[in-house]
């Protein structure tokens, strides 16, 4: 009996992780989108999550999970700024100090390229 309660235990919680592990990550396009501003944090870039339609505006990317090869080709060329590829990664919001004052925004923590963007994905990357 003691056997079959530790195994319902440890499915149940097991069950209850996984959920939180895959959940946000998403296929993003991501881009400068033209604004310049001049105090911080400033929305001069964007994210077109293509799950669901929505644009992040002023989110930063941290390109630091992105597999040796992918990084290869993000050195090589502004695709990762200009919006040209689609990146697999998740959202998650950091804490900043920007002169003096924490802000907490959105980065896109991208994990790998998927494929180069369409035109109707990139048309956020121009608009205001």
């Amino acid at each position: 009996m003691f056997t079959l309660r530790f195994a319902s235990l440890v499915v149940a919680s097991s069950l209850c992780t996984l959920p939180s592990l895959a959940a946000t990550e998403s296929s993003y396009v991501y881009c400068d989108n033209g604004l310049r501003c001049f105090k911080a944090p400033c929305p001069s870039n964007s994210a077109l999550d293509l799950g669901t339609g929505t644009i992040i505006k002023g989110v930063s990317i941290d390109p630091s999970g992105l597999p040796q090869a992918d990084k290869a080709i993000t050195d090589l060329s502004d695709a990762l700024y200009a919006g040209k590829i689609v990146v697999r990664g998740s959202i998650e919001h950091r804490t900043q100090t920007i002169t003096g004052k924490e802000y907490n925004l959105p980065w896109l923590v991208a994990t790998r390229i998927v494929r180069t963007a369409k035109d109707s994905e990139r048309k956020h990357c121009s608009s205001p």
